[in-house]
């Protein structure tokens, strides 16, 4: 549903009310697990030890180990797919030389910093948010919006064109006595700038200080983009976030390690204490005096001998360790990662091998980067709006192309040997671009035009060392 924020109550109310249904939305909701999961904060942590009471109801223990331990393949496979899509810079190209220079001197280390963020963003929360602006120096920048703080209006079904969008955040004003307080903002952000609101408690209010602000300034002016400045970059075409496929695995595997540590831990229950010719007990009893203190009490037909046996109750290591490496192969293949210590990999693994490795994770980077091409490309608009400012010219009808240049183990030695067989059959800048030494085409073919020019003027200087101008003999 698209709305408006006029200045109204009833407009403020109705911002209100759609905010706080997606603030508690399961959409979101899955977002912050994703983030939580990712920083180690799993549900594991929150279990607690629970058995049957007399009354036959689950109730806490807290005389028992209860371990809580936390493997974040999570993380590593969060980590894996971002580093395999934007660990190393993008390759960019463009048949013009001159805006190649300037892309390329506007995509520097810290430009790939935040796109490398903005990728570990959309993986986690199945969407990220760029944002194009200007800082105080007047130079342009990108920052990073993860998904749960952008609530955003669509014009479709498909996703396909913002509308306009509302950020909601946690900021710091000065209140009424003049100390720094805590306040929940929301920026709603349309092609006329941004609107900033406070929460009081139960609505929402315009910012104390700054109610309205433009996307630029420049001194006392101020202006806005013809576009509106939020570019969705997405993880797929569904918006799906990585935590949906593996939660439930990451969980189990988190719950088997913990159970095995305890069951390690619990030295009365590794030995059942059975009590002979004693008095009985009912089964709610029974049930809770197994499980705390590890003990059976019964009696004999005859009533007569007494005494006290155990019943060993053996701990079997290697079931746990093949549940466990199951639950972690399962993890790495439903969240489409991969393994790099696999059996394929052992020995001297060949290059066919090392690319059926990576067959899943391709798959799944394959339909990032055909999303963050998008992106890319509304991102282009705003750069060349810069370069048109900065007098760089006019370059929005040049075509660029930005591709992932995917982090990949290989095997050096084939993909030499098949650059070396392909002089003569591709263009030089082709075979370089496939190099695994070569990581800018552009700078190594002007260096090897370089050593070429070396080479040559040394060849020259001993040319005419051998033979100075005006030498040889004279004949009589």
């Amino acid at each position: 549903m698209v709305f408006g924020i006029g200045k109204d109550q009833t407009s403020k109310q109705k911002y209100a009310a759609t905010l706080t249904n997606w603030l508690n939305s399961k959409e979101r909701g899955e977002m912050i697990t994703a983030r939580k999961y990712y920083n180690g904060k799993h549900d594991i942590l929150d279990r607690e030890r629970m058995v049957m009471n007399e009354a036959g109801t689950l109730t806490p223990v807290y005389n028992l180990p209860n371990n809580r331990l936390v493997d974040n393949q999570f993380a590593k496979l969060v980590d894996q797919k971002t580093n395999y899509a934007l660990g190393k810079p993008m390759t960019i190209a463009t048949s013009n030389d001159d805006y190649l220079t300037h892309l390329e001197d506007l995509f520097d280390k810290k430009m790939y910093r935040q796109l490398r963020l903005l990728g570990e963003e959309a993986i986690l929360g199945g969407i990220a948010w760029l944002y194009p602006y200007y800082n105080e120096s007047g130079e342009f920048k990108v920052k990073v919006f993860p998904a749960h703080e952008v609530m955003p209006v669509w014009s479709d079904d498909s996703h396909t064109e913002l509308v306009e969008a509302v950020r909601y955040y946690q900021d710091t004003i000065l209140g009424n006595n003049g100390e720094l307080k805590a306040v929940d903002v929301a920026e709603v952000y349309t092609i006329n700038g941004i609107d900033r609101y406070v929460s009081n408690g139960t609505t929402f209010i315009p910012h104390p200080t700054e109610p309205h602000i433009n996307y630029i300034r420049s001194g006392s002016e101020e202006y806005n983009w013809e576009r509106l400045p939020l570019i969705p970059f997405k993880y797929n075409a569904k918006e799906i976030p990585l935590i949906r496929r593996v939660k439930g695995l990451q969980d189990s595997l988190n719950q088997v390690l913990s159970d095995f540590q305890n069951n390690m831990e619990e030295d009365p229950r590794t030995t059942i204490l059975v009590l002979k010719n004693y008095d009985g007990t009912n089964i709610p009893e029974f049930r809770k005096n197994l499980a705390t203190y590890g003990v059976i009490k019964v009696h004999t037909v005859d009533g007569v001998q007494g005494g006290v046996e155990t019943l060993n109750v053996e701990v079997n290591a290697t079931n746990y360790q093949a549940i466990l490496m199951q639950l972690k192969r399962s993890i790495i293949e439903n969240g489409r990662g991969f393994d790099a210590k696999e059996e394929r990999m052992d020995g001297d693994p060949n290059q066919m091998n090392i690319e059926s490795m990576y067959t899943d994770i391709d798959l799944d980077v394959n339909q990032m980067e055909t999303e963050f091409q998008y992106g890319f490309e509304e991102l282009k608009w705003f750069i060349d709006q810069h370069f048109i400012n900065l007098g760089f010219g006019d370059y929005s009808k040049e075509r660029v192309e930005f591709a992932f240049n995917r982090d990949i183990f290989i095997n050096e030695d084939a993909i030499i040997d098949n650059c070396v067989k392909s002089v003569g059959i591709l263009s030089s800048k082709t075979i370089l671009a496939h190099h695994p030494w070569c990581s800018d085409v552009t700078h190594e073919q002007k260096q090897i035009e370089e050593d070429k020019q070396a080479e040559l003027e040394e060849m020259e200087a001993m040319n005419a060392f051998q033979n100075p101008k005006g030498g040889g003999s004279n004949e009589t």
